[in-house]
């Protein structure tokens, strides 16, 4: 789905992508023996930084806040229902300035009560719920690679939300 968002800025020399910003959705759930695993993307070989795993997002249009973003990414690229997930804290993990250009790149970090079904679409060469201690062993995205230990220092302060309801 194609939103005004959409379109590559470039600082110097380096293009970047989505012209109001990027996001990626960090899910977090149990997993079978209660410890948190993630959800991770599998990015179909055609794409930017193609056959390389990263976060469910893209580009974020210019009426979204970046957890809107995120979540609309999420549905559109995994098939995640929004009132499943429970948005608990937004990092912003790039920044870029310079060239008349302002761009940034923030990871949503969320909670679900279990791992949810997925459903790729064409940008998803594999959807996949990873133990957070096997995340670095797969090829990431340069960029996520670049920011992991960050992310999971931030999620690992944060409880894992199980019973948001009660």
């Amino acid at each position: 789905m194609r939103g005004d968002g959409d379109g590559w800025v470039v600082s110097h020399g380096q293009a970047y992508w989505g012209r109001y910003g990027a996001v990626g959705l960090l899910l977090r759930a149990p997993g079978h023996d209660g410890t948190p695993v993630v959800l991770l993307q599998h990015r179909a070989a055609w794409s930017h930084q193609g056959d390389t795993w990263g976060l469910p997002g893209g580009a974020r249009d210019s009426h979204e806040t970046a957890e809107q973003a995120a979540i609309r990414e999420a549905h559109e690229e995994a098939g995640l229902p929004a009132e499943q997930l429970t948005v608990r804290k937004v990092v912003q993990t790039k920044i870029v300035a310079g060239d008349g250009v302002s761009w940034s790149y923030s990871t949503v970090i969320a909670d679900a009560q279990e791992m949810l079904p997925t459903v790729p679409n064409r940008e998803s060469a594999e959807l996949r719920w990873v133990a957070v201690d096997d995340v670095a062993t797969l090829p990431l995205h340069p960029g996520f690679a670049a920011s992991w230990q960050r992310l999971r220092d931030e999620f690992t302060s944060i409880p894992l939300l199980v019973n948001p309801q009660l």
